[in-house]
């Protein structure tokens, strides 16, 4: 039964409200709960478990890319827009980083403060006009962010060096903690594990933070309207007020990507946030899984390995040969031309077979081969409440 309260809200009672209880109860099943605990422990014991900088790198650019693309998530994935103009927020963060990290040298917490605030207002004063259109013209749109964005930061020398870029050395310190020459029971770590274990902490933060959004009655309003935006409406769910709050969140997390980018390259150059960057975090959220809480993850993980193992690896991988301004007249594919192929295979085979993408492909697999073990356990639970 449910009653009308005389605030105009439903109250609900009986298995119905404790359903929504459980579905909107933080860390509801073991997977989120153990993934959550994983992604953390990896966090802080990985870079201090080793020097490699490789593996450092590698998980850095992850890291900055993952944080972007949830952010991304939820404007094309929960939302159901359509946003192809990422970059131009992750240059939004690039550029305040550098101004408030690199100009101003102010520590850690104010430049990050800073860079999501400036984020979030950027993409409130856009989300009106995103509104406004749909479908292709939303895509015109975002792809008219990059430009314009590459074109106010080259021109706003002062701040970004032009077209030539400039040298961005941020300040990683939080009073007396510093992530650039971390300290930690009496050993001293690189620049490169210090901010590995900061960008992975960042990546758990946001994909809780999304997680807890999904969860709330502003989630459920984005996803109403996603699914039916006529009877969302007639309802009393304000389109303009509930986008509101993606686009904000969308772009702060673009700008804090951004943010992390700087901080791995200490180098920040405008034409580095370009269409490229722009259909990678198209393809990332699409092969991860759109409207998952691991898809963004997933997709920078495979996205961002394919290049750089490609090019590390190429000697052992017989149809790849160097790249050549002109041909040579011998048979395979450019390592660079590698990565574009692969990513084409990628977006036909998802899109065919499995839409939901690797997240959910892998929750499958997963789901398979514990799938004994869980019959065991079943079974064992079964006599236990037969045994007298």
């Amino acid at each position: 039964m449910a009653t009308l309260a005389s605030t105009g809200t439903l109250r609900t009672q009986g298995s119905f409200s404790s359903q929504i209880r459980r579905e909107t109860r933080v860390f509801s099943g073991p997977v989120t709960r153990y993934g959550a605990i994983l992604l953390v422990v990896l966090a802080v014991v990985l870079p201090l478990s080793t020097a490699d900088s490789f593996l450092l790198s590698l998980g850095i650019t992850v890291g900055y890319f993952s944080i972007a693309a949830v952010g991304l998530n939820v404007v094309n994935g929960y939302a159901g827009q359509i946003n192809m103009g990422q970059p131009f927020f992750l240059a939004i963060g690039a550029f305040t980083a550098v101004g408030f990290g690199t100009v101003l040298d102010l520590p850690l917490p104010l430049w990050i403060i800073a860079v999501v605030v400036i984020g979030a207002a950027a993409g409130l004063l856009v989300e009106p006009l995103a509104l406004r259109l749909k479908g292709v013209y939303q895509i015109v749109l975002s792809l008219g962010l990059i430009f314009i964005g590459q074109y106010i930061f080259v021109n706003w020398s002062d701040l970004t060096g032009g077209v030539s870029g400039r040298r961005a050395p941020l300040n990683l310190s939080v009073g007396p903690l510093d992530f650039g020459a971390l300290q930690l029971g009496g050993m001293t770590y690189s620049y490169q594990q210090g901010l590995f274990m900061l960008v992975w902490l960042f990546v758990a933060l946001c994909m809780f933070v999304v997680y807890l959004l999904m969860k709330s009655p502003a989630g459920r309003a984005i996803i109403a309207l996603r699914d039916a935006e006529l009877p969302a409406r007639v309802a009393g769910i304000s389109p303009v007020r509930s986008m509101f709050g993606v686009f904000a969140v969308s772009s702060a997390m673009g700008a804090l990507g951004g943010a992390f980018y700087v901080a791995q390259l200490r180098f920040v150059s405008p034409d580095q946030f370009n269409l490229t960057m722009g259909l990678n975090f198209i393809i990332i959220v699409t092969v991860g899984g759109l409207a998952t809480a691991w898809g963004p993850v997933v997709g920078s993980l495979v996205i961002c390995s394919i290049p750089v193992l490609a090019t590390r690896y190429a000697d052992y991988i017989p149809f790849l040969k160097a790249n050549s301004s002109t041909p040579d007249g011998t048979w395979g594919i450019p390592v660079g031309q590698f990565p574009i192929v692969i990513y084409g295979v990628l977006l036909v085979v998802i899109l065919m077979f499995e839409p939901r993408g690797l997240t959910h492909l892998t929750a499958v697999f997963v789901r398979w081969v514990t799938q004994p073990l869980r019959r065991k356990a079943a079974a064992s639970a079964s006599v236990r409440r037969a045994a007298p």
